[in-house]
């Protein structure tokens, strides 16, 4: 007898972000989208007619075509969707209207958003399936002190997403002083401004991206932190960073130094990576196979994006260049391109639902 689907939402279902949850959630064999919500602008039409545009173009940006089974849905007005209709919220709206939106409805059912309102919300676990799974039952201490059925649980930052999943199984093996990074992110990143961010991109390189740099310092430090059953305690690595746009359509890059507790040679270090197959991704519809988040190349002009982003179906962090540094005692460096736009944004929040699934969270 094949087990009966899980009724979920997904708001913010027209932008960008809601469009990849939708292109992941088609035909998923454990969760069925019921409701699709949205601004005033779209509510009341059906998903094809509320996503065009004013010059009658489509409006869908996510890979593919608008799924057959969204086509005719017709949105809700996100304020008025009633979350007791369904059993699992996915939020994909901007970070000020999730503040608002998500807690209404997580007092009745559980949200796994891709905005970051919630991120450092200190009973609020920020997973990354396979690198914090053992963080997921702080939804539980969560639901209890505010007096919610449900939970609110987002997704980090698609920058510290590589960087953590790639840093995870040095930290377990070899522990982490401090950490450096320098990332490349794709222009999808900043979503879709008329194409304007693009041209900025184009020939140039953006030094500088508002409120980056900050998110990744603090969450990575969450991310890798100990969970102590009531509450995460930050790991004690100390975090720099510098964000850059450059004019890729997707997948970000990285180069990533690490100053390790304990010195460990390249061979070590990669074969920390590439042994990193965490059990509890086995056998989760969106997990990379054999669960091997990461993989690394021998060739040193790998990893490249528009090669590399794609492995596993975007779920699967590169890694490559990997060697000592010369300035650190126990300095180890290498790059990694990571999906921002998948295992960084909407594939991952649903990786995140189904560990909670597995895990009785749900």
């Amino acid at each position: 007898m094949t087990e009966q689907r899980m009724k979920v939402a997904v708001i913010g279902a027209t932008g960008i972000a809601g469009q990849q949850f939708l292109a992941c959630l088609a035909g998923h064999p454990w969760f069925e989208v019921t409701a699709l919500a949205g601004s005033t602008r779209s509510a009341g039409k059906a998903y094809a007619e509320g996503i065009k545009l004013p010059n009658g173009a489509t409006g869908w940006w996510a890979e593919g075509s608008v799924p057959d089974e969204f086509a005719g849905m017709v949105i809700e007005e996100s304020g008025e969707l009633d979350p007791a209709s369904v059993d699992l919220i996915f939020s994909a709206v901007d970070s000020d209207v999730a503040r608002l939106l998500e807690p209404r409805y997580a007092a009745a059912t559980p949200v796994v958003s891709a905005a970051s309102a919630f991120r450092m919300e200190v009973d609020s676990p920020l997973l990354i399936p396979g690198v914090n799974s053992e963080h997921a039952p702080l939804v539980k201490e969560m639901a209890r002190k505010r007096g919610w059925k449900g939970f609110v649980t987002a997704i980090p930052n698609c920058t510290t997403t590589g960087a953590a999943i790639a840093l995870a199984p040095l930290h377990r093996a070899f522990g982490l002083k401090a950490v450096f990074v320098t990332s490349m992110q794709a222009v999808s990143g900043a979503g879709r401004s008329a194409g304007v961010l693009a041209l900025d991109a184009m020939e140039n390189i953006v030094p500088y991206i508002p409120g980056e740099e900050e998110k990744v310092e603090r969450e990575l430090a969450k991310v890798l932190g100990r969970f102590t059953g009531r509450s995460i305690i930050p790991a004690p690595v100390a975090v720099s960073c510098t964000c850059t746009r450059v004019g890729v359509l997707e997948g970000h890059t990285e180069v990533v130094v690490a100053d390790l507790e304990t010195q460990a040679s390249v061979d070590a270090v990669t074969a920390a990576m590439r042994d990193f197959a965490p059990p509890e991704l086995v056998g989760l519809p969106t997990g990379p196979e054999a669960a091997r988040l990461i993989y690394v190349h021998e060739d040193p002009f790998r990893p490249q994006p528009r090669l590399d982003r794609d492995r596993g179906k975007g779920m699967v962090t590169t890694v490559g260049r990997v060697r000592k540094d010369g300035v650190l005692a126990n300095g180890v460096k290498f790059m990694l391109v990571s999906h921002n736009t998948k295992m960084g944004a909407a594939k991952g929040a649903v990786l995140v639902a189904e560990l909670l699934k597995t895990q009785g969270l749900l």
